[in-house]
């Protein structure tokens, strides 16, 4: 049935709903449990001392996750640990401590329970296990910089390539050749010691590759000094915006004068296993499988949509378009992957790359009024505001005309929040306690 002849539902709804079923599918409470019972089978629980640490915006509630797990299935097996989330992702534990901090900028607290971790793994013994729980937002989270380098030298770091418009796989080569967890030096401590590391991870990258999911903390890593640099001076970033700390610290790894991140040679024979858990991809099929109910015919345009989020929203005006003209409808264009909003200098800007997506969306398909959309970030928050994303439909289009608001002068400023919300249009959630990327929906009628 199409959302004309089923009048209860309606598009608003109808794109909510959809997004739900995204996050639903990587709700860790779900899937934590179900990949701990493959990994550790009847008769194979963990024996020794089961150690927990982690990062990202999903940690805590998988933490939660495999507390409530191991109390049933492992009732002899001590279980203790630190785990790193953003601000207000905090989910209730009794033997695994949460520490919250400072995403995507690193602070004072993250840096201290990224020590915390650090000592932690230092503890361990041969027959110790290492259960790592890893999503999206960890990189910032485990930031704790190598000896030499200070948490305001790596938010500097940071903030200048945030900033600049590099995309996260790109930031995350710099900061792993600054971190002493990141780009496996996690698993290379627990290697040292002779114990096993098991590490779950809830992918919200490209690829899905462990080694770019918040950093691979327990994965073998394919960039070099080298690509770092490179990477600095792609995007000018030079003594001006990055601090002499970090420049030095990279040029001596290039010499050979500091240790490359963890290599696949460093595995060998070693006890390390990364299991990626949730995907985006598995999000999209999720609310796909939803929009069907809904008489759309859903094309899945893929997870690995980058680039300007504001050149995004006009190749899928485009692609509107192309559908439009051959009469296909209903349909549903679904699609993931993190897009990049740069800030030109001096420009504030309010909200983040999913509602700048929007926004370019409806402003270049003024000509295609009954279209409808929404764009979201799975983890619940949109950059800088408290929202996940934002939609529109017909009635918000026209809504925007009547209050006189032009998508163009908002797009400048890069005040996307301010239009969606000067309308009432965004989509608010709270954190949602899982990270899975960007999610995109259109919905074309014929």
């Amino acid at each position: 049935m199409t959302q004309q002849n089923n009048p209860l539902v309606s598009t608003e709804a109808i794109l909510k709903n959809a997004f739900a079923a995204a996050v639903a599918v990587a709700d860790p409470q779900v899937i934590v449990p179900q990949y701990l019972a493959k990994i550790f089978p009847v008769g194979h629980e963990p024996k020794g001392k089961c150690l927990v640490v982690g990062a990202g915006k999903a940690s805590a509630s998988m933490a939660s996750a495999l507390e409530s797990y191991a109390k049933s299935r492992w009732p002899m097996t001590k279980i203790e640990g630190i785990v790193l989330t953003r601000y207000g992702h905090q989910s209730p534990t009794a033997y695994i401590k949460i520490v919250e901090a400072g995403h995507p900028v690193p602070d004072q607290a993250g840096m201290d329970g990224a020590k915390d971790v650090l000592n932690l793994a230092m503890q361990l013994q041969p027959g110790d296990v290492l259960i790592a729980l890893v999503s999206g937002g960890g990189s910032s989270l485990l930031t704790l910089p190598v000896n030499g380098i200070s948490i305001e030298d790596m938010r500097k770091t940071t903030e200048a390539l945030l900033r600049s418009g590099a995309p996260i796989e790109e930031m995350n080569v710099v900061r792993k050749h600054l971190s002493a967890i990141l780009g496996g030096n996690l698993a290379r401590v627990a290697i040292a010691r002779g114990a096993r590391v098991e590490a779950l991870l809830i992918s919200d990258v490209t690829g899905d590759s462990p080694a770019d999911i918040a950093s691979g903390p327990c994965a073998a890593d394919y960039s070099t000094y080298l690509d770092a640099l490179n990477i600095l001076e792609k995007y000018h970033l030079g003594a001006d915006a990055i601090p002499a700390s970090v420049l030095n610290h990279l040029k001596q790894g290039l010499t050979g004068e500091k240790p490359e991140t963890l290599k696949d040679v460093d595995l060998v024979n070693a006890q390390v296993a990364n299991h990626v858990i949730a995907t985006a991809y598995k999000s999209l099929e999720a609310a796909a499988d939803y929009i069907r109910t809904q008489g759309y015919e859903p094309i899945v345009l893929g997870d690995t949509i980058t680039g300007e989020a504001q050149e995004v929203g006009v190749t899928q005006a485009h692609l509107v378009r192309q559908h439009l003209a051959k009469g296909d409808g209903p349909l549903a264009l679904i699609s993931g992957g993190e897009c990049t909003v740069t800030i030109p200098p001096g420009v504030k800007g309010r909200g983040g790359r999913c509602s700048e997506y929007l926004l370019s969306l409806l402003a270049a398909s003024s000509d295609l009024p009954k279209i409808a959309a929404l764009a979201a970030d799975t983890d619940g928050i949109d950059g800088s505001e408290k929202n996940a994303g934002a939609w529109f439909d017909g009635d918000i289009r026209k809504a925007g005309y009547s209050k006189g608001l032009v998508p163009e002068s908002f797009l400048a400023a890069h005040d996307c929040y301010g239009f969606f919300a000067e309308l009432g249009a965004l989509v608010e959630t709270g954190p949602t306690l899982t990270n899975v990327n960007d999610f995109r929906i259109i919905l074309l009628n014929k």
